[in-house]
């Protein structure tokens, strides 16, 4: 991974086609996505239950760039060595899943991951103060963690906020949840550079015709470019 702020969308494969990852990871890189977002939920941390590393190693084959790892798990310590086995580029613990994310951003790094952090939507930028040196994207939730489609919760100050706060150190910033054409825009202004987007990507094609997955990201893409046209 080269460290750059060029927009990169990164759609979610949690509104893919389950009986088929492998093939709509593919596909969705094929029409244009720069990573692939994996939405790990435990049913613990957040109320909902979606996959773990044995998913993550077997897509990793069909995803040519960056997978994205999103743990939205507690506690994330035990398994951060087997999602750095299944293939994880970026491995991402929420701030509120423990008590000692020191120790958890250290071993994700340690596991030869990039190392992100996620903040809640309640959850203050100043969270993450202290952390930025250990850190390489920082994720800012735009909905409460736990399911896809929910309506985006508007955090364009908090973005600002770390954007001054990061200053010229090489971290992203990611936004996951509701972004469409409209809320990009907002959140690329604000100095995001990372878009997860999960429905807004997926809706309206498939394996057999992924074409409206390339519009759909050249959509989301044009509108969060168009904030620095």
């Amino acid at each position: 991974m080269t460290f750059d702020r060029k927009i990169k969308i990164a759609p979610s494969i949690l509104a893919a086609d389950f009986a088929n990852f492998g093939a709509e990871c593919a596909a969705v890189e094929a029409q244009g996505a720069d990573w692939v977002h994996v939405d790990v939920m435990d049913g613990h941390f957040v109320p909902n239950i979606t996959f773990g590393p044995a998913t993550c190693a077997a897509i990793r084959p069909h995803i040519k760039g960056v997978m994205d790892v999103h743990l939205m798990i507690a506690p994330v310590d035990p398994y951060i060595d087997a999602f750095a086995k299944a293939g994880a580029d970026v491995l991402t613990a929420h701030v509120e899943a423990g008590p000692h994310i020191h120790r958890t951003l250290q071993a994700i790094r340690a596991a030869g991951c990039k190392a992100g952090v996620a903040l809640n939507p309640g959850t203050p930028a100043e969270a993450v103060a202290h952390l930025l040196d250990l850190t390489d994207l920082v994720c800012v939730m735009t909905v409460n963690p736990g399911f896809g489609g929910q309506k985006f919760i508007d955090m364009t100050a908090k973005v600002k906020t770390l954007r001054q706060m990061i200053g010229d150190r090489p971290i992203h910033i990611e936004i996951d949840g509701g972004m469409d054409p409209n809320t990009a825009p907002l959140m690329a202004r604000a100095g995001a550079d990372v878009l997860v987007a999960g429905s807004a990507v997926f809706k309206g094609g498939s394996v057999s015709d992924p074409a409206p997955y390339g519009a759909n990201i050249r959509a989301i893409r044009a509108a969060a470019e168009g904030v620095y046209a």
